[in-house]
């Protein structure tokens, strides 16, 4: 059994979105012949907890944890909250009161922690892991972001100890959809371009969650040097997606549908992921059938941005809506399950065409029609159109969007409102385990 050193900063019992890929990657891993050994933080700043994830741990697994200093104190002091009180990811805002000092933070965020809080941890991880593999070495070593600080920290072990090395993108860097917001002085942004460049240089395998990304990390390495941007160089780039692990969903069983006409979203609903075009057409079909509005449930589950909420307010929809807080991993499946439709929401912003979200998946693993608001011809367009597991209308695009709508509630109404869902079969997280372990037999002979 060769053994792969994993570094992320998520990890049970943290909960959220950022858990999933390598808390399920890992579960599967021995079965391809490799013995995982995490590293991870033993006080981190975590969204949530989710006791749940526990039964995805393989009995006996090494997990490393070192403490770690994050200056979130002191950003907590500026933003006006409370020691206690978790941050939002990215730039939710769940009150309509302003926070003192709300820009400042951000501006010193972006400037001053590059790439990001966990920073300070990179040096004291390279120094502690580096003891620790010269007495229990391995044979490969992954890092994942964000926070683009774990890469790193491999980045630093690789210096030093010339590991092979497989550098995972769950989101983009400099792509973010928030880079923008960041307030970037021109020494910062040129930092964080060089830190990524560096490790798209460095890593052995460059691996990200779509292939849209992943082919814009590819064109950010052969800009910066095209005469050394090889054929084979450009191997290296390897796109593994996202998934569902069907043992979530097999574990819960028959689900009664919904009676209402529910139409769920699972997970964070931030400003730049608020479907105006949604609530607009939602709300007119409500005036022109009173069947509809008294069979229409707008369930949202997780954090919901105080604009978001407006908008729905705004159009009329309140009597409809059901916001749920957040639910462990398990009881997220269920209401996947349960609800008749679920909704897709792909971010309005400039890195859109790339984004497919672990939830995309886990939606076909529930077996419920999606209905998809995003760019056409994206990665998200195309899985659709590939597995038939729902319908997409373009942001601006209201009546292909009340027509899809339609089409689901009037199945719903005759009963017959299933998903197709073909070829789905190849985004469970056991095969794509199976690509991971691929990748790091190749870099590891």
């Amino acid at each position: 059994m060769k053994k792969v050193l994993i570094i992320t900063y998520y990890w049970p019992p943290s909960g959220g979105a950022g858990v999933q890929r390598w808390l399920k990657f890992v579960k599967y891993l021995r079965e391809f012949g490799w013995e995982p050994v995490i590293y991870t933080p033993a006080n981190p700043e975590s969204p949530i907890n989710d006791d749940s994830l526990q039964k995805d741990l393989p009995e006996g697994i090494t997990v490393l944890k070192t403490e770690i200093w994050e200056p979130y104190l002191f950003y907590k002091r500026l933003m006006g909250q409370k020691k206690d009180e978790k941050i939002n990811a990215a730039f939710l805002t769940e009150s309509k009161k302003p926070k003192r000092f709300e820009k400042l933070a951000v501006w010193i965020r972006g400037n001053f922690f590059i790439p990001d809080a966990r920073a300070f941890w990179v040096k004291p991880s390279v120094k502690y892991l580096e003891e620790y593999l010269k007495q229990n070495p391995v044979d490969a070593m992954i890092s994942t972001g964000p926070p683009h600080s774990m890469h790193l920290i491999a980045k630093g072990l690789k210096k030093k100890m010339n590991i092979p090395w497989m550098a995972d993108f769950r989101d983009p860097w400099t792509n973010i959809d928030f880079y923008s917001k960041l307030m970037l002085l021109p020494f910062a942004d040129k930092k964080h371009k060089r830190l990524e460049l560096e490790v798209l240089r460095d890593a052995d395998i460059v691996t990200c969650v779509g292939k849209t990304w992943l082919w814009e990390l590819e064109e950010l390495l052969r800009k910066s040097a095209p005469a050394k941007f090889t054929p084979e160089v450009a191997k290296k780039f390897v796109f593994i997606s996202n998934g569902f692990d069907p043992g979530d969903y097999d574990s819960v069983g028959e689900v009664k549908a919904d009676a209402k006409f529910s139409m769920a979203h699972i997970g964070t609903l931030d400003k730049s992921r608020n479907p105006d075009g949604l609530w607009k057409v939602l709300a007119s079909m409500v005036k022109k059938d009173a069947q509809f509005a008294k069979d229409l449930e707008i369930k949202l589950v997780g954090k919901v941005d105080i604009f978001v909420q407006e908008d729905i307010e705004k159009n009329g929809l309140n009597a409809n809506l059901n916001k749920i807080a957040y639910l462990s991993h398990h009881d997220v499946t269920v209401v996947q399950k349960q609800s008749q439709v679920l909704m897709l929401l792909i971010n309005r912003t400039p890195n859109a065409m790339g984004i497919t979200t672990g939830k995309f998946f886990e939606y076909m693993a529930a077996k419920r029609p999606i209905l998809c608001i995003g760019p056409k011809g994206g990665d998200a367009d195309k899985i659709l159109d590939e597995t038939k597991a729902g319908l997409l209308s373009d942001y601006d695009d209201v009546a292909t969007l009340e027509k899809n709508i339609l089409y689901y509630y009037n199945n719903f109404k005759a009963g017959k409102l299933v998903s197709e869902g073909v070829n789905t079969e190849k985004y469970s997280r056991k095969m794509l385990t199976g690509e991971v372990a691929k990748v790091l037999n190749n870099i590891s002979s």
